[in-house]
């Protein structure tokens, strides 16, 4: 992309009718390492590659717990995403204090939406550089949310954001129909078989640089790193022999 006349803001719309601000702040999600979401009918599950700066710096957070019941991964600009994981902290617990219940999952990511549409229409403002894939379960049962900088909100089976994201929807749209009567561990391994097929040439998934979330009816929402990732992968190993074996 190349600066022109009608990038100076977010409130400037071009002849073709972007808002060029908006557009550069959805390059900057797929800058991000990619995250996997993907639901059932009793659990959500996320799964993400984490990214080192340096041999020297540990690996950065890519999946956030908010409350109980909720979490999010994030693709992008980390900075926005701990203003914008903060804001629902904040609003799951007040959701909890005035009103005695827990927040719920579609309430949440409206109001997320609603505070990043404002930065698309309003002067000395920018929109948010990352984009989140939200969960959670509720009273209405297991959901997976996708946001995007531009303040929108959608509703997923499966999604997938970040770089080189759309191996891992392909993936996803292959098996989606299964979803649904998979139960939390084999939900798991499918999460990671499409966060496989997004890792560059000569990448693997390994327990370092990998990340898991769920949340569900009988389980609040956990998130794996390091070593508890291990049996997971392993399944996927044990899963692709099984295959060549066949």
């Amino acid at each position: 992309m190349f600066r022109n006349q009608y990038d100076n803001d977010a409130s400037t719309w071009s002849p073709q009718g972007c808002i060029f601000q908006v557009d550069y702040a959805s390059e900057a999600v797929k800058q991000g390492t990619a995250v996997v979401g993907l639901k059932s009918k009793s659990h959500v599950v996320l799964a993400a590659v984490k990214r080192s700066p340096n041999e020297l710096a540990s690996y950065m957070k890519k999946i956030i717990r908010i409350d109980d019941h909720m979490g999010i991964a994030v693709a992008g600009l980390t900075s926005d995403a701990r203003v914008l994981s903060n804001y629902l902290r904040t609003e799951a617990m007040r959701s909890k204090m005035v009103y005695g219940r827990a927040l719920p999952v579609g309430r949440a990511v409206n109001a997320i939406g609603d505070k990043a549409q404002i930065n698309t229409q309003e002067y000395g403002r920018r929109p948010y550089g990352v984009g989140l894939l939200v969960i959670g379960h509720d009273d209405t049962g297991p959901h997976l949310y996708e946001f995007s900088p531009s303040g929108v909100v959608s509703e997923y089976y499966g999604y997938s954001i970040g770089a080189r994201s759309q191996s891992a929807r392909t993936n996803l749209e292959r098996h989606f129909e299964q979803f649904a009567d998979m139960s939390l561990k084999e939900l798991i391994v499918q999460g990671l078989r499409a966060l496989r097929d997004t890792m560059p040439q000569g990448k693997q998934l390994d327990s370092m640089n990998t990340s898991i979330g769920f949340v569900g009816a009988d389980a609040k929402m956990t998130i794996l790193d390091g070593d508890d990732t291990q049996p997971y992968l392993d399944l996927l190993d044990e899963g692709d022999a099984a295959m060549d074996t066949e």
